[in-house]
Order: structure tokens, then sequence, then C-alpha cells
């Protein structure tokens, strides 16, 4: 019985603990899940100002981006992407549609050290070229593939 009433006392102080860092604002939960949102970017209407207003305008074409995207997406609304750099340093990857009401789908901040791959599945509104842009080093690289959307997408 001892012991039990030890576990209980050491797990009830850690969660008061937790409470009162959160409470006092010391630790931030909603920040340490997410960065922040880029609103221009994300609402931008046309392709030249999404890639503008998240950074990615200018960027130079690359081999070492792999983007694999199907020819053929019997469904506009869940459409597979898979990207893999191969560049040194990549710190994020943006996922561009071109032809999509709001074209930056999604972007994906890493870490030093960690693996730029990302395996996510995008909506796309109609027929239109699939666009990745990649941060490393301080340039800005895309690489891109059409996908032709039979059924679906953005609009119905």
């Amino acid at each position: 019985m001892r012991q039990d009433r030890r576990a209980f006392l050491t797990q009830g102080s850690r969660l008061a603990l937790l409470g009162g860092m959160i409470a006092t604002g010391f630790l931030n939960i909603g920040r340490a899940l997410a960065a922040d949102w880029n609103s221009a970017a994300f609402t931008a209407k046309n392709m030249a100002d999404a890639m503008a207003k998240s950074g990615y305008a200018g960027a130079a074409h690359s081999n070492d981006i792999l983007l694999k995207v199907p020819d053929i997406a019997e469904n506009g609304a869940v459409v597979p992407v898979e990207v893999t750099s191969h560049i040194p340093g990549t710190t994020s990857i943006a996922i561009f549609s071109q032809d999509n009401p709001n074209p930056l789908v999604a972007e994906f901040q890493f870490l030093p050290g960690a693996m730029p791959f990302v395996s996510t599945r995008i909506k796309m509104a109609k027929t239109s070229q699939v666009q990745v842009a990649v941060k490393a080093g301080g340039k800005v690289y895309i690489n891109a593939k059409s996908v032709k959307v039979t059924a679906g997408g953005c609009g119905g």
C-alpha cells in the first residue's frame, strides 16, 4: 500500500507542476505543436502570389527533388503526393497545385538532421501541375509534374 501512495503523490505532483506551467504561460502547448500560419501565402489566389508570399519566388529547377504523384488521379479530392529532397540542408518543403483556388496546399518545416521526406494527400480542383519547392542553404529549388484529374476535386 505504501508504494501505491508514493506513486500517487509522484504523479499528482507532476500533474500539478504541469498545470501550473500551462496556467502561468510558461508552457505554451499551441506554440509547441504548430508553427505560425502564413495566412497571406495560403490565401493567395494565384501561383505567383503564393510563391512570393511563402518565400519560394525565383526558385531554380532541381532534379534532386523527387516528386511522386500519379499521372492520372481518379479522384481530385485525394491525390497522393510523396516528396523527397536530396538537396543538403533542406529546411522546408512546400506543395503547390497551380490551378487550385488557393495554390499553396501545404508547407513542411524540418529541423537540422531530419530526413526531408513528405507523404501526404492533397486536393486538386482540376488537371494541373503539382509543383514542389524546397528551401535549402538559403536558396530555393523547384520541381513539377502534371497530374490529370478525372473526377471530384475542390469544386466538386
